[in-house]
């Protein structure tokens, strides 16, 4: 594939929000920008890179990252399915939010950034939804614009083939040159050199290992975009590192940032929304999938905890039955503090969540009630190590989970975001995990009464 243009950043070191930094310039040099997620995430996962964009002075009340409530992809992009959205669903609530957005801010223009499925939306908007002349800078990360797979016959009713109708419609050539972006937006696509695993010329990361893909590396690129490299990241790091941050940051201002480092701020204030699960619409038996609706009556308490055992500091310093927005905050949160989120809700686990400290406030810490797999149910104490953000990457990252190596994390390629340990002993003790400097401590609570629990990383 001809790619428009190429760089090659190599990584030196590897909504709405609450609090801006202490200088912050007049917004009107900052165009809003909305963040739009991906395939079964939430608005949560644009934390890090909203606190980024405050650090260098963006106006709190100019970064906007959306939930799309039912956030899956239908099997069949034209065939209703209960809890899963089309691509014109999709474009709709983007289209929707987008007009709440300039009505707030009184701007004539957006910059929409969006992760993998997210990015699906935008390009679908600005072609097909009248947001060409709304938006002036479209950056996609990691999005699969050539297809997950392309394999002619195989699931082409499916939005991420690449030979199906809604992708080939997407990348039809807009011009003589070939373009396959609609102007007059400017566009960037980021994507890895190799480690994405929705851009992999072989089956492994779709459960058909040995089998062609017909989609290379290169999937993510479009020609008429500027198209940057990124080396060694995974398919979320294609938005969420300091790489694409900074990339994303130079394409919209035509400058570097001051810094990709997140910069503490006080007091610290936290919020976010409780949210539930469903059950797989296709087959009940199959499990639960992911959706961003409140999950009213949701009790909630939040303790500090000591860092090195994990067990709580006093009483809870916040306690909230949520109402039909889901909302648990706000907290005030002390600086250098890690703490423990307990959620209760009938049909629910109670759910121990513990996070490392928070550096800056926010309302995009978003919490998910968790139920058990069935075949966890038989564990002493199940703990799951998750990382929103990114992928565990054996041969790129230090890390470990209770003393050892991450189960379940291959040797080769970041396809995993999260790791489970099933103990077999009773008793509740401290358990631990590290990733590349971040380091969690939290208790194992016994199945037995009803307990998960769940390590979350904040990079």
């Amino acid at each position: 594939m001809m790619l428009h243009r190429r760089l090659l950043l190599v990584l030196a070191a590897t909504g709405l929000v609450l609090a801006g930094c202490a200088t912050t310039p007049p917004s009107g040099e900052h165009p809003p920008i909305v963040f739009v997620h991906g395939n079964g995430d939430s608005a949560s996962i644009w934390q890090s890179t909203v606190w980024r964009f405050e650090s260098n002075g963006w106006p709190r009340e100019r970064l906007h990252a959306i939930d799309l409530p039912y956030p899956l992809a239908r099997d069949e992009d034209g065939k209703a399915q209960p809890g899963r959205t089309s691509t014109a669903e999709h474009m709709a609530y983007l289209k929707a939010e987008v007009d709440k957005v300039l009505q707030a801010t009184g701007a004539r223009q957006v910059v929409l950034v969006g992760n993998s499925r997210g990015g699906y939306a935008i390009r679908n908007y600005i072609q097909n939804g009248g947001g060409a002349s709304r938006v002036s800078h479209a950056i996609l990360g990691g999005t699969p614009n050539h297809g997950v797979w392309a394999i002619k016959g195989f699931r082409e009713a499916n939005e991420f083939s690449g030979t199906g109708a809604f992708l080939t419609a997407l990348n039809a050539p807009k011009n003589a040159a070939g373009d396959e972006v609609t102007g007059p937006v400017k566009w960037l696509t980021l994507r890895s050199d190799n480690n994405d695993k929705f851009a992999q010329p072989d089956g492994v990361w779709i459960g058909a290992k040995g089998t062609p893909t017909n989609v290379s590396f290169e999937g993510p690129a479009l020609k008429g975009a500027t198209n940057i490299v990124l080396a060694r990241v995974d398919h979320r790091e294609t938005s969420f590192s300091p790489a694409a941050f900074e990339a994303t940051y130079r394409f919209i201002t035509g400058r570097a940032p001051q810094s990709t480092a997140i910069q503490p701020n006080s007091p610290l204030v936290l919020n976010g929304k409780i949210t539930g699960l469903g059950l797989r619409p296709t087959d009940p038996a199959s499990g639960n999938y992911s959706n961003n609706l409140p999950l009213p009556g949701a009790q909630l308490a939040v303790y500090a905890t000591d860092a090195a055992t994990g067990a709580r500091v006093g009483n809870a310093v916040h306690n909230k039955t949520v109402g039909a927005d889901g909302v648990w905050g706000p907290f005030n949160a002390q600086s250098g503090t890690q703490y423990e989120f307990v959620i209760s809700a009938p049909g629910y686990a109670t759910t121990h969540i513990y996070r490392s400290p928070f550096p800056r406030s926010s309302n995009l810490i978003h919490l998910r009630a968790d139920r058990p797999a069935d075949a966890d149910k038989s564990a002493k104490s199940s703990i799951t190590l998750t990382r929103p953000r990114g992928y565990f990457d054996a041969m790129r990252d230090k890390m470990s989970f209770d003393g050892k190596a991450l189960p379940g994390v291959p040797p080769a390629g970041a396809g995993v975001s999260s790791s489970k340990i099933n103990l077999s002993q009773n008793g509740v003790r401290p358990i631990s995990a590290e990733f590349n400097g971040e380091k969690i401590t939290g208790r194992t609570w016994p199945m037995a009464d009803g307990h998960l629990v769940v390590l979350e990383l904040t990079h």
